[in-house]
């Protein structure tokens, strides 16, 4: 869930804003009421005085009830999550932004739950099979270990800006601290979704459903959501695609994810102002599949491991899951088909080869 750009009156800006403004009028009128009394100037001054102390323990009642209780209380939800307990809730509530940031934590908690016992579903389902317990013995180890590895940092960082909450006094940091934990939330999601899919995948508990379908005009569909709609475009798109429609026999929902996954890949990858190639030709009853982008070539040594999970590149203008062209790797495997990638002069080309059938 997204904090909403439109600031409304349950926002905690607006509540200081409102009791700030608020603490300044009841000041100045106090001042005004106390100068009137029918006393001495150092008495009505000791009584102004006395009003003023009892203003500000108010205040501080005020900014502890609606600010630091529920940051605390915030602070102890992002750590138990960090040490991956998801058992307790957390209590914050209201229409402000720390009620939507607790609603924010309580989901990502519960997908988290959610995503660990369909885990353990899939795992009891496939040991009933001694051989299938041996490797999947093997694959719980190596997932519960990526799972840790790579959730320890967004939540590291959860419970890092939830922190910063408690001492941070200017409203522009606190929005931003707001924004960087929202979108932790939605990292980790994100990444505890592909991976059950990924993991599904390799384990057989999802298999494919393939269909005879277009190939041409779904690619230029793909391709054109993700390229030639984008806002943001800075590269030189060029195409290739054959003239007449070919077929073929294949899962298209995963076909659909191979490409989703090679196209951003590419676009991500392509140097500003640079040259991103998509083509498709024909050759004795084969499709064969090209994306290229000019952009940084891919150290020889790594072509291999580019394919395995969490694999990132550390000369990479951006930071992915590392599971992308893993999937990829799974899908095209299992409708057996050959795939690859090669470095250019500039740039790196991704590539498959698909039957075409009548």
């Amino acid at each position: 869930m997204k904090i909403s750009g439109q600031m409304n009156v349950f926002t905690i800006r607006k509540k200081i804003v409102l009791a700030s403004k608020l603490m300044g009028i009841i000041l100045v009128l106090s001042y005004v009421f106390s100068t009137r009394l029918p006393l001495s100037a150092d008495v009505s001054l000791i009584i102004w005085l006395i009003f003023v102390a009892a203003l500000i323990c108010a205040v501080d009642l005020w900014m502890a009830r609606f600010i630091s209780k529920p940051v605390s209380e915030l602070n102890e939800a992002a750590g138990r999550m960090a040490n991956l307990d998801f058992s307790h809730l957390c209590k914050v509530s209201g229409r402000d932004e720390f009620g939507e940031l607790s609603h924010s934590l309580n989901i990502m908690a519960q997908n988290l739950q959610d995503a660990f016992g369909a885990l353990e579903h899939a795992n009891r389902k496939l040991e009933q099979d001694v051989e299938q317990k041996k490797r999947l013995l093997s694959e719980r180890r190596e997932l519960a270990d990526s799972l840790s590895h790579e959730m320890k940092t967004p939540l590291g960082v959860i419970q890092a800006y939830t922190e910063g909450l408690q001492d941070e006094t200017e409203e522009a940091k606190r929005q931003h601290y707001y924004e960087v934990i929202i979108k932790e939330t939605e990292r980790m999601s994100c990444l505890i979704t592909t991976l059950l899919d990924l993991s599904a995948l390799e384990s057989g508990a999802a298999g494919l459903h393939p269909e005879r379908f277009e190939f041409v005009e779904f690619l230029e569909t793909v391709a054109g959501r993700l390229l030639v709609d984008a806002p943001d475009a800075d590269f030189n798109l060029q195409y290739e695609l054959p003239e007449l429609p070919a077929y073929v026999n294949a899962d298209k929902g995963r076909m659909e994810q191979v490409l989703n996954n090679l196209i951003v890949n590419a676009k991500r990858n392509v140097r500003p102002g640079g040259i991103l190639k998509l083509s498709l030709t024909e050759r004795e009853g084969m499709l064969d599949f090209f994306i290229y982008n000019q952009g940084q070539p891919i150290p020889q040594e790594n072509l291999p491991k580019i394919w395995t999970k969490f694999y990132r590149d550390k000369n990479a203008k951006y930071s992915g899951s590392g599971l992308g062209l893993a999937i990829v790797a799974q899908i095209l495997s299992m409708h057996h088909l050959k795939y690859g990638a090669s470095n250019r002069q500039d740039g790196v080309t991704f590539y498959f080869s698909i039957p075409s059938i009548k």
